[in-house]
């Protein structure tokens, strides 16, 4: 397989992955526990399948890491944890945290008595699968085949445009373009990390510190804290 066909084929893995998580959100609906399922079998199974067929992709080359780098990453995570905390005071006359508890209890089974749980799982390990899949497939393998420019902006739009579906219902309109915007500019950032270390290390610190502060935020909103 040349270069040109793994681009191609990688980038349609991609495209299609975030259709299927879509099809799941929009129309299976499942509880949550289910729709994890579900995306641990499209955003590693997928990838896995390719790296067995293409002998020139590994999946531990995404997990090659230096002890410097780690302080770093740290650090930024906690200046995000805390840029997320400041939005949230700022928009929170917009953001109508009751309907966003009703939807995720309708839709996901998701309420105060499982919110720990699925909050941890979100933390650690739905932030790793997305990291893997999108930075470390998406744009670490992706980059080797193509150029830097295409594998930056189709990592971060597929990034965004997989949270389509999952923000639709949360909040008003403005407020939602303001995120998938957001979104997309994150995954370019991230992006830009992974292109500076080589790994998805940073990202996910990163992602991790940034998936706390939503969920301390959602902590709010079941009453919890």
């Amino acid at each position: 397989m040349n270069n040109y066909k793994r681009k191609i084929t990688i980038s349609s893995i991609m495209i299609v992955a975030c259709i299927l998580m879509y099809l799941v959100e929009s129309y299976i609906k499942p509880v949550y526990v289910i729709k994890s399922l579900y995306k641990i079998i499209i955003f590693a199974g997928l990838p896995l399948i390719y790296c067995v067929l293409d002998k020139e992709v590994k999946f531990k080359e995404y997990f090659i890491i230096n002890n410097k780098q780690i302080k770093f990453a740290v650090a930024l995570g906690l200046g995000v944890y805390l840029l997320i905390q400041a939005g949230y005071y700022i928009l929170k006359g917009f953001i109508d945290l009751d309907n966003i508890a009703m939807t995720l209890e309708n839709n996901l089974s998701v309420n105060k008595d499982n919110f720990v749980f699925v909050s941890l799982y979100i933390s650690f390990i739905n932030s790793l699968l997305e990291e893997l899949f999108f930075r470390g497939f998406g744009f670490i393998t992706l980059r080797k085949f193509s150029s830097k420019r295409y594998t930056y902006i189709v990592s971060a739009l597929a990034f965004s445009v997989y949270h389509v579906s999952i923000l639709a219902d949360w909040f008003n309109i403005i407020i939602y373009i303001l995120f998938i915007t957001g979104l997309f500019g994150t995954g370019l950032f991230f992006n830009w990390l992974n292109d500076r270390y080589n790994n998805i290390f940073n990202s996910w610190i990163v992602h991790m510190c940034a998936n706390f502060s939503i969920n301390t935020i959602g902590f709010m909103m079941f009453g919890i804290i």
